[in-house]
């Protein structure tokens, strides 16, 4: 019953007092977050599996290993162990990476998704996918990131779903513990991370924004603009990230964005990591000359993305960018919890059953 939940604008004033559901600090007019799926609880089953690459099998071993340590139940689908038999960067073809996802997305005894690595191959899925991603109905969450991010996208548009930017299974290295203890306190305790710091970033423009969050990857952003599941930037906070793209491809797909008219009203925005993009110098001096003159606040160096310690960042959720503080705060939890769900009367379930809140519509492209 709880899966149909959806919008936070149905959620009452006790329950908002309990978790933390907040307006803008100057009285501004609060964004909608999209539907809010339920956090992910302990027994909970979680489907496991790649819309684009082969997943290394070592990672991901480990990776499962940690969420059944953290309570979950993974359960493995054939994509995420296809070790590219039809072509090496793809985990096998379009049909099996679309069945794996469709399943997912439609069973319901999966409470949600977290894809088992990145990679190349995401475009293709949601291609062959075509409008079968329209049959699912019942909001469950996803995370991931990288190529991931075209699905979170995809979600968000068509479905009206939030999502989360997070490590993903296989996701490994020497700050693999602070990234995935980010992730699981996002989808078990959402109440617990409303409030997201970047002390290491720096402000490339001052000021406060509100606005929903969205973005991603920058290469998969900028891949998506021209399709129907591209989600512009009209009055949200976006965030972008890449990584081991030399300067000029990101000065190149930085202009692709502000020339199709993505950026257009956009309310704020957030540069993560871009490890092994050249000199942090040059890097900061391409996004401040291509994106500093839009006149909204932004921060550049947030640690959120490829590399070092990754925040989980979540997308469709209303917010409050704090430039000059470096922080972000979210005015609805990433998730509905089991505890804020038991609060809502039967009558208020069946009106949020019946609500949809997808994404703007695409912005009319052109210059800005």
């Amino acid at each position: 019953m709880f899966a149909e939940v959806c919008s936070a604008a149905m959620t009452p004033d006790h329950v908002a007092e309990e978790f933390g559901q907040l307006e803008p600090a100057d009285g501004r007019t609060r964004p909608t977050s999209l539907t809010r799926p339920p956090a992910l609880q302990p027994g909970d089953r979680v489907a496991v599996l790649s819309i684009s690459s082969p997943a290394d099998p070592e990672g991901l071993a480990l990776g499962l290993d940690a969420l059944r340590f953290a309570g979950l139940d993974p359960v493995v689908y054939p994509s995420a162990t296809e070790q590219g038999t039809v072509r090496p960067y793809l985990a096998g073809d379009d049909r099996i990476r679309v069945a794996d996802l469709q399943a997912a997305l439609t069973d319901p005894s999966i409470a949600g998704i977290i894809f088992a690595t990145g990679g190349s191959g995401s475009q293709r899925t949601l291609e062959a996918m075509g409008d079968d991603l329209l049959t699912a109905k019942s909001p469950k969450v996803l995370a991931g990131y990288s190529d991931v991010t075209a699905i979170l996208e995809a979600v968000g548009r068509k479905l009206g779903w939030a999502s989360l930017m997070s490590p993903m299974v296989t996701s490994r290295g020497p700050t693999a513990h602070y990234s995935y203890a980010s992730m699981l306190r996002a989808l078990m305790q959402p109440e617990r991370s409303m409030q997201i710091s970047y002390p290491q970033a720096t402000t490339v423009r001052s000021g406060k924004a509100v606005g929903r969050t969205l973005g991603g990857n920058l290469t998969l952003l900028t891949s998506s603009i021209g399709t129907d599941t591209s989600w512009p930037a009209a009055g949200g906070i976006l965030l972008i990230e890449d990584e081991s793209e030399e300067e000029y491809r990101l000065d190149r797909m930085l202009t692709q964005l502000r020339r199709s008219g993505y950026l257009r009203g956009v309310a704020g925005i957030i540069a993560g990591t871009f490890v092994g993009c050249g000199e942090p110098a040059l890097i900061e001096e391409v996004l401040t000359e291509r994106l500093g003159d839009l006149g909204v606040p932004m921060i550049a160096w947030a640690n959120v993305g490829h590399g070092g310690y990754f925040q989980t960042f979540p997308i469709g959720i209303a917010a409050e960018l704090d430039a000059d503080a470096k922080t972000l705060k979210l005015l609805d939890p990433p998730l509905r919890s089991a505890t804020e769900l038991a609060e809502l009367t039967e009558p208020e379930l069946a009106e949020a059953a019946e609500l949809s809140d997808p994404a703007d519509k695409p912005a009319t492209t052109g210059r800005l």
